[in-house]
């Protein structure tokens, strides 16, 4: 007995399974993972009148906790995802920003450290493969065509982190530069484009699977001429990011997304920056200074819209309550979809025996009110 793992029994809880949500349900934790039963002596834990979900999975997300990811130091960036797991991200990649390819590749060298120390799911460029005239909160002056063997360095760089790289597939090598991605293992992400249908239709076709914040840097949709949108929206095999921040969209284009695409084939994420779970001010995002005000990010120069301040709680409740969409369908949205498509949906992003222990406790109002990270609980509900 003695060096069997501690056991809890999570009780009463609402618990939302792959297979639908279950009243009165329990999850049974031993060690840092789900277990399928307890043993006799297991700690019991009533959490009666809350619900247990998956813990959330951000695959877009620039910093937090007045941190950056895109250019804190490691204990910087830990604090930042330390922030984001107190409000339920228990698997977070971190965002980079357009900069310079030699600054890219080392920041790309200190986040693959952290990727294979377990503290973060990999890494996520965006930019500078973007294009100009949709680049919102990136430096003009550094942005360039996606050049392969550029993009190459990058995911060199990574040392097997990589995960994800947005680009403007329109531009002179993107569509080489998918194929190199989809090679590799990498999602090709479509994002800061002024791509046309026909143009998006090919780069689905050469590999691409992710919208990035969809409606976001990229052009509306035309009766005429249908864009990026209706592209990404129709094609079974393109998951698209939503920022349900209550500024990045409006309510009825999230419908849209979930009505069209099916909540199976939508990822919530944050796009956050350092000022998410921190407070209004100046910040930095890449070169670029950004004023917070009233929770909203914005360029100093020019007023573009600098990611978000959003934490994956906020964007939970807000889904359901403001929303008005089913608890499964957030959940799968917010956990298991950015799973599957990391790839790591065989150890997080459902309540799975077998699974990490990694879930949180919501009350009735969809506050948090625990979080567990691999069995052991970060934000304790237990008093």
């Amino acid at each position: 007995m003695s060096g069997r793992a501690h056991s809890t029994v999570l009780s009463g809880a609402r618990v939302v399974l792959p297979t639908g949500i279950v009243a009165g349900g329990r999850v049974i934790v031993e060690g840092a993972r789900i277990a399928g039963s307890a043993h006799e002596d297991a700690e019991l834990a009533d959490l009666s009148g809350h619900w247990i979900v998956p813990g959330f999975v951000d695959m877009h997300n620039h910093g937090g906790g007045g941190a950056s990811f895109t250019s804190g130091t490691a204990e910087e960036v830990l604090a930042g995802v330390r922030t984001h797991r107190e409000h339920g991200t228990t698997t977070l990649v971190a965002s980079t920003v357009t900069g310079d390819l030699d600054e890219l590749a080392r920041r790309a060298a200190l986040l693959a450290e952290l990727t294979q120390q377990g503290e973060i799911a990999g890494v996520h460029f965006e930019g500078p493969f973007i294009n100009p005239c949709r680049k919102g909160a990136h430096k003009e002056d550094l942005l360039r065509d996606p050049d392969p063997a550029e993009v190459r360095k990058l995911i060199d760089a990574a040392h097997g982190a990589a995960r994800m790289v947005t680009l403007a597939t329109e531009l002179p090598g993107g569509l080489d530069s998918v194929r190199l991605l989809a090679e590799h293992g990498v999602i090709a992400a479509i994002g800061h484009t002024d791509s046309t249908y026909d143009q998006t239709r090919q780069a689905i076709d050469a590999g691409a699977t992710v919208a990035t914040h969809l409606y976001n840097a990229m052009p509306g949709l035309e009766h005429r001429a249908p864009g990026p949108i209706a592209a990404l929206l129709e094609d079974e095999r393109v998951t698209v990011e939503l920022i349900n921040d209550g500024t990045h969209l409006h309510p009825a284009m999230l419908e849209l997304a979930f009505h069209h695409a099916g909540a199976h084939r939508v990822a919530l994420i944050t796009d956050a920056m350092d000022a998410a779970g921190f407070g209004d001010g100046t910040y930095h995002l890449g070169p670029l200074e950004v004023e917070v005000r009233d929770g909203v990010a914005r360029l100093v120069e020019g007023g573009s819209i600098a990611g978000s301040t959003l934490t994956l709680d906020t964007a939970f409740k807000r889904s359901v309550t403001v929303d008005r969409l089913p608890v499964e369908s957030v959940v799968q949205a917010i956990s298991a979809n950015p799973a599957k498509l990391l790839g790591v949906y065989g150890e997080v992003g459902s309540l799975e025996p077998g699974k990490y222990a990694d879930l949180v406790v919501l009350d009735a109002e969809f506050d948090v009110k625990g979080v567990m990270r691999r069995g052991e609980w970060i934000v304790s509900p237990l008093g």
